[in-house]
Order: structure tokens, then sequence, then C-alpha cells
């Protein structure tokens, strides 16, 4: 992203690039101690240093951290060693300057080739301080909060159940006024869609906000550092000491806990009454899927155990959502594979699938909560339901093949995007449309009719400009209820359907590609035209006459092939190139004698190169008079499958690793832990899942997700333990983690 104006001198017309990471100052509950290495001299700290410290601040500068006396060297020395490129680590820490020893809990983190970045907040004392109330979860253990809050993920069986769990599990670990869940819109907006809160409070569950409220620059740290808390709106910021680096750069604090937030955002909260916010990110796959956003009236500070707690739980969150996703793939892959059926079904008996496919709208339509359909298929249009008129479908299939790439098209207002095709709002405000070909304009298209729609948002988002004075800029100050009708939209295509679509087009890009292959064996006169859509086809095909001699060898199968794949004259030529060649050859000559179809995983030699396992769909094409026409061999690259059961038997076996751990020093077994075993359990559930999620996205990259994130979780929960003080069922014999464990 390009440079933006400075920290504290973006308005709302250039905050999206605000340098919110170079902010140069932190809330003033904590410091900041900046040093080349753990026995390096001080570079910068914050200028309130010297306050918490009992000594100056700037007498700092320049010294090593044993100066300070206490063990804050020997717990930093210990911190660092354990970084990693991850995320920091927390330890505790003393000091003795001033002639007082104080407590400290700190957490260091480094800066790729650059520094070390230490803070440091006043332990908890049991008092609240000067920064307003210490949260330290009630009566209630924190680690009950925590199990308490992973059984109730568990038993979620949708987002929105799920979302309701969190907010209640949340606000009863944090005692904060409002917690919310906020889940982002594909294009950025935010609504809120579980909230608990205070009795005397007003609901705001379901209220939107425009994706403005939240800079693309904000919503990439939140997916680098997972919890953030403001303690106070109105605290005066600490300055660093110097303000730049050495070297004159500005410090990069984007992992810095304590780093100030942009003065917009504090405004921002000011004119929602709001003095306090802890925001927990919710990432799925890598992207910012949504918030948990709490907020109080008075000034509220977490201890470092509850934020940790805080972070775990967003981490099993965002592991059981991926559960309940993959269990919707799941049965998206059981209605295409029972619509393959009935197609393969259908071509057997008529020759024609695409009537098969429209016969029964309701088996197309429902699905995706569609109005219409339409086929684009050589040339031709058929359709089903509510549907445009000939001429304006025809309009809509070259505009959407002008947009379409090789995914799924989607839009939920086709007038807004193209203008010239507004008439078609009554039936087909939306469309939802997947490629069948690469190449012909061949699509397969739903319909959504229009759908007036109220949207209420957290005040007018078209009236941002407020001030005393009208020059000035500043974040609205009215959040009331503002309702919208909006016309000429359609209920948006959920990604669910959207993967539905995509699993539709894979089995109807399948079952035309058989079709066309049979219909290149048994009319010759349409082979110029078959060949064309045979040989551009994204499936590896390899087609041979009644004699063994090899008539087509598509793009796919030479790319996946290689350079042998040009010398390929008999089917003894495609034998030997499988490892071994033997097997293939006897598979081949059974088909030429007779034998109707095999299927089974070979392995495609490669120079210089492993072999590569494939999947092998052979069929032999008998004619009219029973005799073989000839041979056709589909191919199927299966590095990924192998990919994602090497990442399945690798999770279970980190899972089967996990579970050991709770073994003691004199490998006697404890008793198990509940909050590991839900851990476990739900990434257990989500691997099932998405094993049985055929068509959905890819396996492997998913499991190894998984697997980070459930490896994520377990550290988390015992850093929370660790943090809060608890001990496992099993540690009670051998004794509780101490505060130097901490460190390490």
């Amino acid at each position: 992203m390009t440079a933006g104006p400075a920290f504290g001198q973006a308005d709302l017309t250039n905050c999206e690039r605000e340098q919110i990471h170079l902010a140069g100052s932190i809330q003033s509950h904590g410091m900041l101690l900046v040093l080349g290495a753990p026995d390096g001299p001080v570079e910068q700290t914050s200028a309130n240093a010297g306050t918490l410290l009992g000594t100056d601040a700037q007498a700092l500068l320049g010294r090593p951290l044993a100066a300070l006396g206490g063990t804050l060297a020997a717990g930093l020395a210990a911190a660092a060693a354990a970084i990693d490129d991850a995320e920091p680590v927390p330890f505790r820490a003393t000091t003795t300057a001033g002639g007082r020893e104080r407590a400290f809990d700190g957490v260091a983190h480094r800066l790729p080739g650059g520094p070390l970045l230490v803070e440091l907040e006043p332990a908890d004392t049991g008092r609240d301080g000067p920064h307003g109330s210490t949260v330290r979860s009630g009566d209630r253990p924190l680690v009950e909060h925590v199990a308490a809050a992973v059984r109730a993920f568990g038993l979620a069986s949708s987002v929105d159940v799920l979302a309701d769990a969190a907010a209640s599990a949340f606000r009863e670990m944090t005692g904060y006024d409002r917690v919310m869940v906020y889940r982002f819109d594909p294009e950025g907006h935010g609504q809120i869609v579980a909230e608990a809160r205070d009795a005397r409070l007003e609901s705001l569950l379901g209220h939107r906000y425009p994706a403005t409220d939240i800079p693309q620059r904000a919503r990439e740290l939140y997916v680098r550092n997972r919890v953030r808390v403001l303690v106070d709106v109105d605290d005066p910021q600490a300055p660093l000491l110097p303000r730049r680096r050495p070297g004159g750069d500005e410090l990069d604090m984007s992992m810095c806990g304590l780093r100030s937030m942009s003065p917009l955002h504090l405004q921002y909260l000011r004119n929602m009454g709001v003095t306090a916010t802890l925001v927990v990110s919710l990432v799925r796959e890598g992207r910012l899927w949504g918030l948990v956003a709490a907020h109080h009236h008075s000034p509220r500070r977490l201890r470092p155990a509850v934020r940790a707690a805080s972070d775990l739980l967003g981490e099993v969150f965002s592991t059981r959502l991926a559960a309940i996703e993959q269990y919707a793939f799941a049965q998206v892959a059981l209605s295409v594979r029972r619509l393959e059926q009935r197609l393969v079904e259908a071509t057997a008996t008529e020759g024609d699938w695409r009537h098969a496919l429209l016969r029964t709208p309701r088996t197309l339509l429902q699905p995706l909560a569609a109005g219409g359909a339409a086929l684009f298929h050589d040339g031709e249009i058929l359709t089903c339901g509510e549907v445009p008129s000939t001429p304006e479908l025809r309009a809509l299939c070259r505009w959407v093949d002008e947009r379409g790439g090789d995914g799924p098209f989607a839009s939920s207002s086709v007038a807004r995007e193209a203008p010239s095709l507004a008439s078609l709002t009554p039936l087909a405000s939306g469309v939802l449309a997947v490629r069948l070909s690469s190449a012909r304009p061949d699509w397969l298209m739903w319909f959504r009719r229009e759908q007036l729609t109220s949207v209420t948002w957290a005040g007018d988002p078209s009236k941002p400009m407020v001030g005393d004075d009208p020059l000035e800029l500043s974040p609205r100050r009215s959040f009331a209820a503002w309702t919208e009708l909006v016309r000429g939209t359609a209920q948006p295509w959920a990604p669910a359907e959207i993967a539905l679509a995509r699993s539709f087009c894979g089995a109807l890009v399948d079952l035309i590609v058989q079709v066309d292959a049979v219909r290149l064996l048994i009319a010759e006169h349409q082979l110029a035209q078959v060949r064309t859509t045979v040989g551009n086809s994204r499936e590896p095909v390899l087609v041979a006459d009644a004699d063994g001699r090899v008539t087509l060898c598509n793009l796919a199968a030479g790319a996946l092939i290689g350079a042998r794949a040009d010398a390929l004259a008999t089917l003894d030529d495609v034998a030997a190139l499988f490892v071994p060649p033997e097997a293939a050859a006897r598979r081949l000559d059974a088909l030429r004698a007779g034998q109707v179809a095999w299927r089974g995983e070979l392995a495609l030699a490669r120079e210089g190169a492993p072999p590569l396992p494939v999947a092998l769909r052979a069929e032999a094409v008998p004619g009219r008079d029973g005799e073989v026409l000839g041979v056709l061999l589909i191919l199927a690259d299966l590095t990924d499958a192998k990919r994602a059961a090497a990442a399945r038997r690798h999770l279970e076996a980190t899972l089967d690793a996990a579970a050991r751990t709770v073994a003691g020093p004199d490998l006697m077994p404890r008793e198990p832990d509940p909050v590991i075993g839900a851990i476990l359990n739900n990434a257990s559930l989500a691997a099932m899942d998405m094993a049985d999620g055929v068509g959905g996205p890819a396996i492997a990259p998913m499991l190894e997700d998984l697997e980070a994130s459930a490896r994520r979780a377990t550290r988390l929960y015992r850093r929370v333990r660790e943090a809060a003080g608890d001990e496992a069922p099993g540690d009670r014999a051998a004794g509780g983690a101490t505060a130097g464990d901490a460190g390490r």
C-alpha cells in the first residue's frame, strides 16, 4: 500500500491511507522500551517510562535494562530467545529502580531485521488503578470461563448460534457493557449479527456500518494483531523518546498492543459515547471474517491473562466456523453427485443431458433460492422458471462473458453494474453464472427477482461531515438507527451458494467432456467442431480408435504428460507412460477386448522427476453392433488429493501428539484436560467435514490452516493457564507453573 498521511494528520478524505502503524506514541497505562539486543542499550522509550519505573525517562536512553535492577534483563533475555516470526512472547519481571520493587507483565517482539520492542504494564495487584478497573473475570476462575465458552462453541450448529455464543461468552468473561459480533460482507460493510449487552442500553443488533468506518490499513493490522484494547479514550498518549529511530526512520508499531489509536478513531468512539474497547479479530483462511467488538462506558483495563483468553476464544471461534462451513460444503457435494447421476442416466437413455437438467426446475432452482435459470450451450438457450426474454438473455450472456473469468460470476444488482440491462431488474436483478466452456460462450445462469430491502445503518452513512466548523471533517456524530430502502437489488448470493454453483459447474463440465469425447468417436463428420471443444477442455483426455491408434491427446493431457505427448501413436505408447507400464498395458488390452470400463490410480513417469500420481478413467466405447469403436482415457492429477491425505495424516498425528501431552513427568497419565480435549475435538470434527467436502475449496491448504490453528489454540491455552495461575487437573500433583515459566 502506498504511503499516506502521517499518524494524526489524516482527515475523512484520506483516512483510508493513514499510517496508523507509525503512531509514535502509546497508551499511558503501559510503557515501551526499544533495544537493539536484550543486553543492549535502550534506544527509544515512552515518555511515561520514568513515572512507571521510578526514574527519569531520558536517563534510560543509552543504558542497559540491567541498570533497572530486578529480573527485567533476565526475563527479557529468556523471552527474546523464544521469539519467532509469528507473534510476541509474554514474560513477567520486576525492577528495583528508585529503591522500590515493581512488578510488570511484559511482552516482547522483534521487527524483521530490526530492533526488539518491549511492552511493560504494571502487574495486577488486585486493586483498581488510575486507568480504570482491571478486569479479573470475577469470582469464577478464568480457565472455567474459557472451558465453558469452548464447550458452547463446539455445540453451535450454525454461524448465528456460534455468534450468539461468542457474544455471551466474551461479555461474561470481560464484563464490558456491550459485546457485539460483527461480520463483514463481500463489499466490506459490517453488520452486527450477535449482541450481549447491559439491559439499560439500546440494542444495535442488525445494524450495519459502512466499509469506510474501518479503513483497509486497519483491517490488515487486525489480521496480524488479533487483540486490541483501548483502556481510556481520553487518556493522554505517551510519545516516544526520541520520536524516530537512530537512522531517522519511524518505528513500526504494527504488533504493539499499547500502540496509540488514530485520533479519528478516538473521536468516532467519543461520538458513540464509548470510553473503552476490546476488539478481537475473527480470521478465516487468512482473511478478516469479522470482529468481536466490546464497548464500555468507563475506563477499563484487561489483565494479560484475560487478553490471552480473548485471543484463544477468537481462534477457537474461527476453528468452529471452519467446521460449520465445511459441513455445508459436504451437503453441496452430495447434491451435486445426485444431479450428476441423473444427468449421466439421461445422457445414456436420451442422448442429451440438457433437457434433463432443466426438466425439473425445483431441483435446479431450490438449492440456490433462484426464481429462474438459463443454459447457454452450443448457441442454444434453454430455460426454466421465471426468466427475461430471449433478446435480453442474449444481451446478458454477452455482458457476463465479457466480465466473467474462469470462476463463478455473481451480482446482486445487474442494473447497477450495467445500466443498459436495467430492463432485467424485475426478473433478473441478481445473476449467478458459471462458465461451462473455455472455447465458447457456454454458461449456466441462475436469476433472482428484485427484492425491496430495508437496511438499518448505525447513523446515516452518507453524512460523515459533521462539526461545528462546516469546513472541518469529523466522524459522524449520530448513530441513531437510519433506515434506507434499497431498490434494484436482489438477495446477495451467499458464499455457500457460490460454492454450490461452482460444484454444479464441475459436474457439468466433466459430463460435457465425456459426451463430447464419445461424439468424437461416433461422428467423424463433426470432428472439427468437437475437437475444438475437447481439445481445449480443462480435463486431460486421450482418445484411441479400435486399432489402438491415438487420435487425440488434448492440451490438458499434453501439459500433464510433457514432451512425450507429441510421440504418442498407439495405446502401447500410452501404457509406456506409466510406472510400471505392464499394469497399464494389461488394463488397456482388456478394454480393447471388450471390457467396458476401468477406473484406478497409476503413476505417470516423468523425466528428471518422481512419478506423478494420477487417476485414470478408461472406457471402451461400443458401437451399435457391440464392437468396440475405441477407447476413451480421462486423466486427473492426484497431487492435491495426495497432499490432502498427507495433511490429514499429519493433522491426526499432531492432534494425537497434543493429546499425549497430558502425560506427566513420571509418564503416568494425568486427568484429561477438558479444554484441550474440546479444542482437539473441534479440530478433528472440522478435519472430517473438510475431507467429506468434495467440490469445495482445496482441502490440503485448509487442513494445514486448521492444524496451525489447533497448534496456536493449544499454545494460547497453556499461556492462559500460566498467566492465570491456574492448574490443569493433572498438574496438581506435580506443582503449578511459576512466574518464571511464563517467560519461557
